[in-house]
């Protein structure tokens, strides 16, 4: 994984470091000019001074352990100013800006371990942090980041996960890729030697023996499904039954032949649904990438994109009282 996931960090904290021993939760509360992290970024600081997450480019994370141990001993919360309007005068940041870091020292594990419960169930949580004891409780999902009634509440959103049809070296370079990004990943595929390639690199791979069977698999609003598929057969079979699973992604690689082929295919299995306005016919952000590392990168970078423009409006939407204030998963 390239950086430190939410669960990860939530996990470090509750194993407390290698002393074992649970340390502090620190929590960006307020920003002031630009920040290299957003509003509610994380880290976790282990009694033995070792840490989980980053919030900002290197430039304050020793300063952030420093106070972090030191909250720690005091047993008590403080909220802390970094940067611009900071009692320190000794540390800056280079963009001119100010952090409010919230330090939480041993928060409540019952606290912790609902919210990593909930993501691994792939459901939404959140977190209630206080400048008073009990330091951290759960609280109901659905609002966005910030101070509410002398608590930050901190939203955690259910990782990202991407589900990848195929065949060959196309769908082994997705599921790789995708893995080291971070995101959960789930194969399948009717090739038997991908499937123990993958299985052997700790992937997890459907193997689909027969294409009237439907492996059992539940969409959320954090789920993307692409077809790398150039087997008509499997594709018809999957496509339409992989459209009506609520997930915020469908794409399928492709000519322009081979799409205009596709489409007929699923008007005719689907004459009453929107095809186009739920199958993406253009997959990828680089044009005509042909090798199978280029294509995942293209794909991955297309599904990230997508995703992060749909967390901007569900906010936005919800900041404006236009939708309410809960998950819109299906499970």
């Amino acid at each position: 994984m390239i950086a430190t996931s939410d669960i990860a960090i939530l996990e470090f904290l509750l194993r407390g470091g290698a002393r074992r021993k649970q340390g502090t939760l620190v929590t960006l509360t307020g920003i002031i000019g630009s920040s290299p992290r957003a509003l509610g970024a994380q880290m976790a600081v282990a009694t033995d001074g070792s840490f989980a997450g980053s919030l900002s480019g290197g430039c304050l994370e020793a300063a952030i352990v420093a106070e972090a141990l030191a909250a720690h001993s005091a047993r008590c919360p403080r909220l802390v100013r970094f940067g611009a309007g900071s009692p320190f005068i000794d540390i800056r940041l280079p963009c001119g800006g100010g952090l409010d870091l919230l330090f939480n020292p041993a928060p409540e594990p019952q606290a912790l371990e609902g919210v990593i419960r909930s993501l691994r169930d792939r459901q939404p949580a959140a977190l209630a942090l206080s400048l008073a004891a009990p330091f951290a409780q759960q609280a109901p999902p659905g609002k966005p980041a910030g101070w509410k009634k002398g608590a930050f509440l901190r939203p955690y959103r259910p990782p990202l996960r991407i589900v990848a049809l195929g065949e060959g070296e196309d769908l082994a370079a997705l599921v790789r890729l995708a893995a080291a990004f971070g995101t959960e990943t789930i194969a399948l595929t009717p090739d038997r030697l991908i499937t123990e390639r993958l299985r052997c690199e700790g992937h997890e791979v459907v193997l689909l023996e027969t294409n009237d069977r439907r492996p059992g698999l539940i969409g959320d609003d954090r789920t993307a499904i692409v077809s790398l598929f150039h087997d008509r057969e499997w594709e018809e079979a999957l496509l339409p039954w992989l459209l009506r699973l609520p997930v915020f992604y469908v794409g399928a690689v492709g000519s322009r032949r081979r799409h205009e082929m596709r489409y007929k295919m699923l008007r005719r299995q689907m004459p009453h649904e929107d095809v186009a306005a739920r199958l993406r016919m253009s997959v990828g952000t680089i044009p005509a990438a042909r090798d199978p590392s280029t294509l995942a990168l293209s794909i991955l970078a297309q599904i990230v994109a997508v995703d992060a423009a749909s967390a901007v409006g569900e906010r936005a939407a919800r900041d404006a009282g236009d939708l309410p204030n809960q998950s819109i998963g299906a499970h």
